[in-house]
């Protein structure tokens, strides 16, 4: 008889269950039709949007990469003009630095960070919904103008004085400029919600110290970003009012100085590096544990490290600028610290490295990525030492033995972890498997092709071949080495072309994933793949580092949200108790038509000055649509 009554608890506790989710689904799913996908403030449904925006820009910017290699396999090639190479080179940098590199990160980041701190969704998710519109709009508005033969030429940098007025007439350093505010826009509009999530809306029982290390990464890249990108936002508004309404911040014969805006521009050009950087070392964290199949060594170290590594990349800006005749003194203690810099990756390297060596590793893809960019970035580091130093840097500035150091350190320390990532957390997004065999062809491609493509810049640049040339002569004697350089990016774009391929197919026709495929240890996986709608049905009580490895089988959660309204759990700082339960924005409209009025806005204001007159009523419409007590509080921001 209790056997009976056993069986009867645990269908009633199912069919329970059943209806808790299907009313969870309905609650807190995206409307449908065209109007209710707009209107989505899913952080699920806008990870997805940025993370395929962001590659497409990626595949832009590799278009034009091999454009430039083409170009350059041999000399005094007329494939590309003078003018048209100097656009695709400003096209190619800025895409990838704003528009690929940093949202990319933060898209995953968008995705990721709710379902591994246990909460059903991301903070000011309207907010969230309008930083995707604003850097949608950003980069269509850079790659509209360089088709109609108006994209910037004056470099990724824009360094003044070419790009001023008197030697750039054109309207082309004036887009570059406001492209910078729509990225940036949207960047530090992320930022401020993955810190407030992490910070307030981590499942009961995630204390500090029980934070996934990829979580810890973009909480401290998004610090990063607040503090740094608001720079390079006063130096493109700057560069505008001087070309537009004739202020002088950069001309030197009435009171400015051109240096003030590479100090500008590097202060933040540099903490981008490592904007760029650090989410990938959280990613790299995460993979290699998983296939090593035990925690990270040195927990604490990492995360000491990557908070050391934002806090001293603001000390480094002025080794771009040895050759500009700063004082020595100053040289010098940027200098040392630009070396310093590189002891906090060198710990984390060393805790990756224990962490394989003590683990039981498990080679697939993503793994053979994380190794790959251990290898890569090593030599890059390497070469970053060199170039911290004066004498070396003075040898070397404006060669392309910079280019192959720069290029090592952001693909080699972001794009692989990054590529590593894709194949790592596909399965949960998409719900299947990217091929195996695929990807380790994808792999074998792009370590070869990369390090065919830029390891013979560092011998170039050791010769004398300057960067940012379109041509040279045939007596220089590095035709040879291009065209080296350039076959081994062809390798590495036709890399990417299988994973573009990989990923069709796998949409199509892939194995299906089930919730935990790599039996990996963080809450992301202890949902459905792809997740519901809310993400869980119920708020998971965290009690271990890895809840996954360790209360696998009875994974506690917390019952008392509304099933009627969308909510959200708030959590202490420290010890994320529970605090209150907080309502969670309801889909709107509002967000979409702010970032149109705004997109307006901007762009109109490097046209006319009339523009910032009749620009501002469509913003403040927009906003106060946006904000308007609608009568229940779950519509409230």
């Amino acid at each position: 008889m209790s056997i009976v009554a056993e069986q009867r608890e645990l269908r009633d506790d199912a069919l329970n269950g059943l209806q808790l989710s299907t009313r969870l689904e309905n609650l807190w799913r995206t409307p449908s039709g065209f109007f209710g996908a707009l209107a989505s403030v899913d952080h699920k449904v806008v990870g997805r949007r940025y993370i395929v925006t962001a590659f497409v820009f990626l595949l832009l910017g590799g278009v034009l990469a091999v454009l430039m290699r083409v170009q350059l396999a041999g000399p005094e090639k007329t494939f590309l003009s003078a003018d048209k190479y100097d656009q695709i080179f400003t096209m190619h940098g800025s895409t990838m630095m704003f528009l690929f590199a940093v949202p990319v990160m933060e898209a995953f980041a968008v995705y990721l960070v709710p379902l591994m701190v246990g909460t059903r969704n991301i903070a000011f998710p309207r907010l969230n919904a309008f930083s995707y519109w604003m850097f949608l709009f950003g980069g269509c508005f850079l790659w509209i103008s360089f088709m109609l033969n108006v994209g910037p030429d004056v470099g990724w940098f824009a360094y003044v004085p070419l790009s001023s007025l008197q030697y750039t007439p054109t309207k082309r350093p004036d887009v570059w400029a406001q492209m910078i505010t729509f990225t940036e826009v949207a960047a530090l509009a992320v930022s401020v919600e993955i810190v407030v999530t992490v910070f307030k809306l981590r499942a009961p029982g995630m204390t500090l110290d029980r934070i996934p290390l990829f979580v810890w990464a973009m909480l401290v890249t998004s610090f990063l970003v607040m503090f740094a990108m608001p720079s390079i936002m006063v130096a493109s508004t700057s560069l505008i009012l001087d070309r537009l309404v004739n202020t002088r911040f950069y001309d030197s014969s009435s009171g400015g100085h051109p240096l003030l805006w590479q100090h500008l521009f590097w202060f933040f050009g540099h903490p981008e590096v490592y904007i760029i950087f650090i989410p990938g070392t959280g990613m790299v964290s995460m993979i290699l544990a998983t296939f090593a199949r035990r925690p990270v060594i040195g927990y604490p170290v990492v995360i000491l490290s990557l908070i050391a590594t934002g806090f001293l990349s603001f000390g480094l800006w002025v080794h771009h600028m040895f050759v500009t005749g700063l004082p020595q003194l100053g040289a010098g203690l940027f200098t040392a610290s630009s070396m310093l810099i590189a002891v906090p990756s060198g710990l984390q390297i060393f805790c990756w490295l224990a962490t394989l060596w003590d683990g039981r590793p498990v080679y697939r893809t993503p793994l053979l990525f994380v190794l790959g960019f251990i290898v890569i970035f090593v030599i890059g580091g390497l070469s970053g030492v060199m170039v911290a130093s004066v004498p070396i840097d003075t040898q070397v500035h404006d060669t392309y033995f910079v280019v192959a150091h720069f290029h090592y350190v952001l693909i080699g320390g972001a794009v692989f972890p990054l590529i590593g990532a894709v194949y790592y957390w596909f399965p949960k997004i998409a719900g299947r498997m990217l091929s195996e065999r695929l990807g380790r062809w994808h792999f074998w491609l792009a370590f070869v092709g990369f390090n065919v493509a830029f390891f013979p810049m560092h011998i170039l640049g050791l010769i004398g071949m300057p960067r940012r040339v379109y041509t040279y002569t045939a007596d220089m004697d590095w035709a040879h080495l291009n065209l080296l350089s350039s076959a081994g990016a062809a390798i590495f774009a036709i890399s990417f072309a299988l994973l573009l391929v990989n990923a069709i197919h796998s949409l199509r026709s892939g194995a299906l994933a089930g919730d935990n495929p790599w039996d990996a240890s963080t809450l992301e996986w202890a949902t459905t793949s792809p997740p519901p709608p809310q993400n869980f049905d119920r708020i998971p009580i965290v009690k271990h580092r890895d809840p996954l490895w360790f209360d696998n089988e009875s994974l506690p959660v917390v019952a008392g949200l509304s099933v009627e309204r969308r909510e959200v759990l708030m959590t202490s700082l420290a010890e994320a108790e529970p605090q209150v339960r907080e309502a969670s924005p309801e889909p709107s409209i509002w967000p979409l038509l702010t970032a149109i009025a705004t997109t307006v806005f901007f762009i109109g204001s490097i046209f006319t000055p009339w523009a910032v007159l009749w620009g501002t009523p469509p913003m403040a419409v927009t906003l106060i649509g946006w904000f308007w007590p609608s009568g229940s509080k779950e519509d409230e921001e």
